[in-house]
Order: C-alpha cells, then sequence, then structure tokens
C-alpha cells in the first residue's frame, strides 16, 4: 500500500511513534501467518470487524486490503450483509457507506 492511499492521521501518528507503528504492522503479519486463514479471508473477516465496531478508517483500511489480497466487490459487500442480524441494520448500512467510499473511488 503506498503512502498516497492512508489516511493523513494515520501517517502522522506513524511518524510520532514509529516503534510502536512497526510493532502493530508486525502484529498483524504474524497473526495472518500463523494459521490456515489464506489472505484474502483474514482481511474480510476483519473488515467484518472492524464493521461491528463501527470503525470507518478500518473499514476503508480492511476492504482496499481485502481487495488487494484478491475479494471481488461481490465478497466485500456479502461479508458485511452477512453481519445484518448480528450488528443491526444501521450498522450494516455505515459499513456500506465506507465501502462505497473506496470501492466507488477506485
Amino acid at each position: 500500500m503506498t503512502e498516497k492511499k492512508l489516511p493523513k492521521m494515520y501517517t502522522d501518528i506513524r511518524k510520532r511513534y514509529n516503534k510502536l507503528s512497526k510493532a502493530v504492522e508486525n502484529l498483524g503479519k504474524t497473526a495472518r501467518s500463523i494459521g490456515p486463514v489464506n489472505e484474502k479471508t483474514s482481511h474480510l473477516i476483519q473488515l467484518a470487524a472492524a464493521a461491528a465496531i463501527r470503525s470507518e478508517g478500518s473499514v476503508h483500511s480492511h476492504v482496499r486490503r481485502a481487495i488487494e489480497a484478491g475479494a471481488t466487490r461481490d465478497e466485500v459487500y456479502h461479508t458485511l450483509i452477512l453481519l445484518t442480524s448480528t450488528i443491526g441494520f444501521p450498522a450494516v448500512s455505515a459499513a456500506m457507506s465506507w465501502t462505497d467510499d473506496v470501492l466507488l473511488n477506485r
């Protein structure tokens, strides 16, 4: 992922707390590498978690990462639709809107 795609606040925090940022990035890479779940699926799972906690920035990030890992737009949207009975329609609608921010601007 290039710096241009990253939100300003994220890059500012990375610059200010470089060691912490590297540790967080390594934690995510390590967690993905130790199990049988492939990268695409792991980002779809993380997308679902981001939607559940209503984290707009994380939804944006994991939509981008899932697409980069080979997910289709339909898989991304279906991941969110599957959450309707778990996190509710309003939360899913918000996550769909944040997903549109990424997918409709590609």
